[in-house]
């Protein structure tokens, strides 16, 4: 095959240099993302497993550069300045590479679908944990609540109490922004004196329901994430596991196959 300016020894020399680099760049940040190293960590294993994942593309782009730079360089005469023996290979080293970062993208896979699971458990938890203390919070309230209007000085006070939102409302002394929750206030004082039980139920429930509406809220939120995060993530780590095991696997068969003694033979 005849050179020509899509097939140039600088063509070749290009490609495997931008390979090299990206491959070893590559390397290098995959290093720097790992400190603090803290492997026993969920959380750091979660934030390392997602950013080696999102940058697991380059290394690949890279050792594919640096195929096609050997490819082009052997089309256009380059094969007698090959290396004698596959180690002293670049290409045998990225291959090696590949195999070795596919074995490692397969494993991250049930890894971080364990680690979403137990992270999705714990948020699940801390939710619950949250509202059955809201709800403790509301009932120890209403209680306290009914304890106050049982006692007829704590009644005379609500009655007061009343009298002087009352006055405050019709005089005008309430913000027009707090007009609409001074009227809520004076309603749940007036239906407190009136049936203290019967209001107090009613607040409470209220309050429940409120309290279990963001329960369930709060969970499918969680839930929602966690799915989202594990299938973009983990299948993500799954085709880099593939495409880098196929490249790896295929390329030191090739190499295997094109050594030097068959070559001579």
């Amino acid at each position: 095959m005849q050179s020509s300016p899509a097939y140039s020894p600088f063509t070749a020399l290009t490609l495997k240099v931008v390979g090299l680099i990206m491959i070893v760049s590559s390397l290098l940040d995959f290093i720097i993302l790992a400190i603090p190293f803290k492997p026993l960590d969920r959380g750091w294993q979660l934030n390392f497993t997602t950013q080696i994942v999102d940058r697991g593309i380059i290394p690949m782009v890279g050792i594919a550069l640096l195929v096609a730079g050997y490819w082009i360089g052997n089309s256009i005469g380059g094969s007698s300045t090959e290396p004698k023996s596959s180690v002293q290979d670049l290409r045998f080293w990225a291959f090696l590479l590949s195999t070795l970062l596919g074995l490692i993208f397969l494993l991250l896979v049930p890894l971080h679908f364990i680690n979403i699971s137990k992270q999705s458990d714990e948020a699940l938890k801390q939710i619950n944990q949250q509202a059955s203390q809201a709800e403790i919070q509301v009932t120890n309230q209403a209680k306290q609540f009914d304890a106050v209007t049982k006692d007829p000085k704590g009644l005379d006070e609500l009655k007061q109490r009343l009298g002087q939102l009352d006055q405050a409302i019709e005089s005008g002394q309430v913000p027009a922004d707090k007009l609409e929750q001074a009227k809520a206030t004076e309603q749940l004082l007036q239906s407190i004196i009136q049936n203290p039980t019967k209001a107090i139920n009613a607040q409470v429930e209220a309050a429940q329901t409120q309290i279990r509406s963001r329960k369930l809220e709060a969970e499918n939120q969680a839930k929602t994430q966690a799915l989202k995060l594990g299938l973009r993530t983990g299948l993500s780590s799954l085709l880099l596991a593939v495409g880098y095991s196929a490249i790896g696997w295929t390329g030191l068969r090739s190499l295997g196959g094109t050594s030097p003694s068959r070559r001579k033979a």
